[in-house]
């Protein structure tokens, strides 16, 4: 970075070149970049974080005059990353970036996570990436781009070789846009890592899933898939289940938020039985009850020596699947990390998830329990932990999610 303006100063030069106003939030976060960079080898490189939801102290949010000056100003060889989520950028803001993405060499992740893009500016940024050979993560969580949008970055994955991670999640993404993604991720060999989470589905008759599952079954490269708030059934489950047996690659799958029952389960733990590599698997917000925690306690006690993570948060469960649980883990030592808030956690399983916790083979920050002890009786409390690599909550000053869990689990690959 030596020899180099400043970002702080190149803004404010911008700025008065243009005849703008400075914000004087995204100077404080140039400022403190600047800062960053001093102190990081240049072929490390920064992030420039500008996040329109900071705790307690309000801020004044970017907008599309502001990020003008901000893409030429980090428009140089060590920013090589940008956030900006919760901010205020429009399509014409999108027009901005995509001209900085036309241009840089060195910006590798983009974050936009809650803005108001629309249709048109999804497209301007796809058609940016057509000439990207840099950029490897792209998130547009929450922006309406709609099918427009969505299906501009599906034909971008046709040309595009570089970008590894696409987080559309919420993104009104519908039926259409979803088999075009699985129609280019057959034979897209970059994209490790995909958030297709809450689509706007009107069927009932589970296609997306279908095309998904046809996809898995040729795509051996994808890592990480997430397909929450699919209103998908045991039957698209099992569909998924079927294919996974012919994919070598997928070790995070996400499938919380649906409709699965015992029936799905019964359909996973069946592909558990494989050993194949899937490590994390996310079933929380489900319906599997007592029947589909004993499929799963099955698989994992007997045939699955791969799987690391287990979430079943608020699946009907009693103590009967929960304790087969706990039992299927004293047998395995591979899984690690379990979540089970918002099941029924009767004494039985107060007990043993207790015994489990104080001899220290399920580590606190393992899991999303935390026994105490009452008038001699034990109980559970619950801890802030999961996986929560995609709980958008999370505040922006932290890290996106549990650390722990992360860094041991999500892609363990070293991604």
């Amino acid at each position: 970075m030596a020899g180099l303006p400043s970002l702080e100063e190149s803004y404010s030069t911008i700025c008065s070149e243009m005849g703008l106003l400075r914000n004087p939030y995204i100077m404080e976060k140039l400022r403190l970049t600047d800062k960053d960079a001093a102190q990081t080898s240049s072929d490390v490189g920064v992030t420039v974080k500008i996040p329109g939801n900071t705790p307690i102290v309000p801020v004044p949010r970017v907008t599309d005059s502001d990020i003008v000056a901000v893409a030429q100003a980090v428009n140089n060889t060590f920013v090589t990353g940008l956030d900006l989520r919760f901010n205020q950028l429009t399509d014409l803001g999108a027009q901005h970036l995509a001209n900085l993405l036309k241009e840089t060499v060195a910006l590798r992740y983009l974050n936009l996570m809650c803005n108001d893009i629309g249709p048109q500016g999804a497209e301007m940024i796809a058609k940016a990436l057509h000439r990207n050979d840099t950029l490897k993560r792209l998130q547009l969580t929450g922006n309406k781009i709609g099918n427009i949008g969505a299906m501009s970055l599906a034909s971008m994955l046709q040309i595009n070789n570089c970008l590894e991670d696409l987080d559309v999640s919420d993104c009104d993404v519908d039926t259409q846009s979803l088999v075009a993604f699985a129609t280019v991720l057959t034979w897209n060999k970059s994209l490790r890592i995909i958030n297709l989470n809450r689509p706007l589905l009107f069927s009932q008759q589970e296609e997306t899933t279908v095309h998904m599952a046809q996809m898995l079954k040729m795509n051996q490269h994808l890592i990480e898939l997430h397909l929450g708030k699919h209103d998908m059934k045991d039957f698209g489950v099992e569909r998924l289940s079927e294919a996974l047996t012919f994919n070598f690659t997928l070790r995070y799958l996400d499938l919380r938020c649906n409709k699965i029952t015992r029936d799905g389960a019964k359909c996973l733990s069946e592909y558990l039985k494989n050993n194949r590599p899937l490590e994390i698997l996310d079933l929380a917000s489900n319906r599997i009850e007592d029947d589909g925690a004993i499929y799963l306690s099955e698989a994992i006690s007997l045939f699955n020596t791969n799987l690391k993570a287990l979430t079943i948060t608020s699946n009907n469960i009693t103590g009967k699947g929960l304790v087969a649980l706990a039992e299927a883990m004293k047998i395995n030592s591979s899984l690690s990390y379990i979540y089970i808030w918002g099941n029924k956690l009767d004494e039985l399983t107060c007990v043993a998830f207790s015994e489990m916790i104080s001899c220290g083979r399920l580590p606190e920050e393992h899991t999303d329990v935390s026994p105490y002890v009452v008038d001699g009786q034990v109980y559970l409390a619950e801890l802030s932990h999961g996986l929560r690599k995609h709980y958008y909550w999370t505040p922006s000053f932290g890290p996106d999610g549990d650390p722990a869990a992360n860094s041991a689990l999500a892609l363990s690959a070293g991604m």
